[in-house]
């Protein structure tokens, strides 16, 4: 499968910019807190995901245009995974428009592709004889507020941003 470029705010970032490095990971308004036994009690009171793009190649990422001040879309092509024995697959977050979810059976010691459908944010994989777990991949479109990049000169165009879901 050919790798679709990351997209912010309408714009792709080329390979020309460098092979972008991409991290996503959770934020969230939770804590654990301790019981009088000891006892640890985690309390989720919200969670969203934050990240970071950077890259070092022959030009700038060219994004420097766009405006910080409002949410942007970001369009990752960091994928996600989730594993299983069931065939449905809820998606925790929004699969990019441009690139279908998709699904493999583990079948022995091997991954092999199956037939997806998407509905209402689920993902049903088709069954595949001998079978014991599924796997469920996409590549997420995020609502993010970021600032422009940092960016440095010297034998390449280095640059990175950091990101945070609206």
């Amino acid at each position: 499968m050919p790798q679709p470029n990351i997209m912010l705010g309408g714009l792709p970032i080329v390979l020309h910019a460098g092979a972008p490095e991409e991290s996503i990971g959770p934020i969230g308004g939770s804590s654990v807190l301790r019981m009088s036994d000891g006892a640890g009690v985690k309390m989720q009171h919200w969670q969203r995901s934050a990240g970071s793009i950077s890259g070092s190649g022959w030009m700038p990422p060219g994004l420097s245009g766009l405006d910080y001040s409002q949410p942007l879309e970001l369009r990752s092509r960091k994928v996600i995974n989730l594993v299983g024995a069931d065939l449905a697959f809820a998606l925790p977050g929004t699969p990019r428009p441009d690139v279908a979810p998709w699904a493999q059976a583990l079948v022995g010691d091997q991954w092999v592709r199956t037939a997806s459908t998407l509905s209402d944010g689920v993902v049903t994989a088709t069954a595949v004889p001998g079978a014991t777990l599924y796997q469920v991949g996409y590549m997420p479109i995020f609502s993010v507020f970021a600032d422009a990049p940092s960016e440095t000169q010297g034998s390449a165009h280095g640059w990175s941003l950091n990101w945070e879901e609206a």
